[in-house]
């Protein structure tokens, strides 16, 4: 993800982009790893 453009006044003005690769894997990384401690698999 990349932030850029970003503008202060009176509000904040940004501009971002994401690549949905990478940011879809780890965020199934995520929830993978956050079923297997919810069913018992891992422990905290």
């Amino acid at each position: 993800i990349r932030a850029g453009g970003i503008e202060a006044g009176n509000e904040v003005k940004y501009i971002v982009q994401g690549h949905n690769t990478i940011r879809g894997a780890a965020g199934a990384s995520i929830l993978n790893a956050e079923v297997l401690v919810e069913r018992g698999y891992i422990k905290k």
